[in-house]
């Protein structure tokens, strides 16, 4: 695991005032955030950019999300009704949002469809010691059924509409966090309660498109 050490990063520190100041306040993910080296998950001409709360840029016409639409998620899925035990990520991109999850819940499995993005990002992993991650190369639409259900499942691109085999594999109890639309975006949370699936809409939101299928 990622370790506070005698060396602050004073960046990430401030980064993590700036979240709390942007209204994140769940403590254990302002302390992840100021952890988790984000220069690391970014390409070489754009590391000083790295403490900025915004997305940027990582290649394949993909991008890193913003600091704080990452807060805003992890803090989501730290608040549902029970302690989250099993995380799936649709969209591992760079990693950055996976190394998060790492450090706040015990299992996390991550699905990415571009083979290279996935390849850079178990590459991080390693580097940052954190080894309670599971990646799989394929179709963020189908989720990872074999792995689940999921206490919870967080989708880091915009779908064009919900997609129903992640619903299927959120556990009772569980929530699905996802930003949906194409034009207009909204970050809606779904629960699976005893009466049935409940819809919650956050906020307006920009994400790339969830796109079917996958890459070699």
């Amino acid at each position: 695991m990622i370790q506070a050490t005698k060396t602050i990063n004073r960046r990430g520190e401030n980064l993590a005032q700036l979240l709390y100041q942007e209204g994140i306040r769940e403590q254990k993910v302002l302390q992840a955030i100021a952890n988790t080296p984000r220069q690391l998950f970014l390409p070489e001409a754009l590391q000083h950019k790295a403490y900025q709360n915004t997305a940027l840029p990582i290649g394949q016409g993909q991008t890193i999300s913003q600091p704080y639409i990452v807060a805003k998620m992890t803090e989501i899925l730290l608040s549902g009704a029970s302690p989250a035990h099993k995380v799936l990520e649709i969209g591992t991109g760079s990693g950055y949002q996976c190394a998060i999850l790492a450090q706040l819940f015990p299992e996390v499995y991550s699905v990415e469809r571009i083979k290279s993005l996935q390849f850079q990002a178990k590459r991080r992993m390693q580097k940052l010691d954190l080894h309670n991650i599971k990646m799989k190369h394929g179709d963020g639409w189908e989720g990872w059924s074999s792995k689940g259900p999921y206490d919870a499942i967080i989708v880091t691109a915009a779908a064009s509409s919900l997609p129903q085999a992640l619903l299927s594999q959120i556990a009772p109890g569980g929530q699905l966090v996802i930003p949906v639309g194409t034009e207009q975006q909204t970050l809606k949370v779904y629960r699976r309660e005893e009466a049935g699936i409940s819809e919650q809409l956050i906020e307006q939101v920009r994400f790339v498109p969830l796109v079917p299928g996958d890459l070699l």
